[in-house]
């Protein structure tokens, strides 16, 4: 037998011997979905939950403790890891601002860490000014909603899509709170009281809003 002839038979026979390959990790195409992303969600992982008025989505991630490493970018600009509330805050604000904000560890970081917007067309930065649960300053559309890290050892971050200050009331989207499909172009109200001037926004892990200074 000619030697290449031998030689390919003998990588047939070993190749025979190998351990199939697993196809969710062939080439590393695609991650294999943890159990914790796959079992007792409340809406299946990656479907989709709702939209705002203008159409931004919003995904499930199955559970609050489900975490995949998976990047997801809108038209090119990164915009987190799929399908936190951080991401949804920065794809928001990328779609109706063309603004987002910089990397944290955890949403409640957002807080403390992060003081301004970045515009991905000029790279400018348009400071962000914090309002405390009880400012005088009522929630406005666009603002960032942070939550502290005793909610879940991580915080969250939600956007205000509507304020109704008649009703005493806010709209907000958000992804990764309950993962509950939407009622409606919005994923849950929280309620707005006013006293003595200032404004309270009635959920005890709340910390405050953010808002871009233009």
């Amino acid at each position: 037998m000619p030697i290449v002839g031998r030689t390919m038979r003998s990588l047939f026979f070993i190749l025979l011997l190998l351990p199939p390959v697993n196809p969710a990790f062939a080439g590393d195409v695609k991650k294999e979905i943890p159990v914790a992303c796959r079992t007792d969600c409340v809406s299946p992982y990656g479907s989709v939950l709702g939209a705002d008025a203008d159409n931004v989505k919003a995904y499930s991630n199955c559970r609050s403790n489900c975490v995949i490493f998976e990047p997801n970018k809108w038209r090119g600009t990164y915009t987190g890891i799929k399908w936190q509330c951080v991401e949804y805050a920065r794809r928001w604000l990328l779609v109706h601002k063309g603004m987002v904000f910089g990397d944290v560890d955890v949403a409640a970081d957002i807080w403390d860490k992060i003081d301004h917007l970045t515009r991905v067309d000029t790279k400018e930065q348009i400071p962000l000014k914090s309002y405390l649960n009880g400012s005088p300053q009522a929630p406005k559309v666009g603002d960032l909603l942070i939550y502290a890290r005793s909610f879940y050892n991580t915080g969250h971050v939600a956007v205000v899509t509507e304020v109704d200050l008649k009703k005493g009331l806010i709209k907000v989207g958000e992804q990764n709170y309950n993962n509950a499909p939407w009622p409606g172009d919005y994923a849950r109200s929280i309620e707005l009281y006013k006293k003595d001037g200032h404004y309270w926004l009635l959920d005890a892990y709340i910390l405050g809003w953010k808002r871009a200074s233009r």
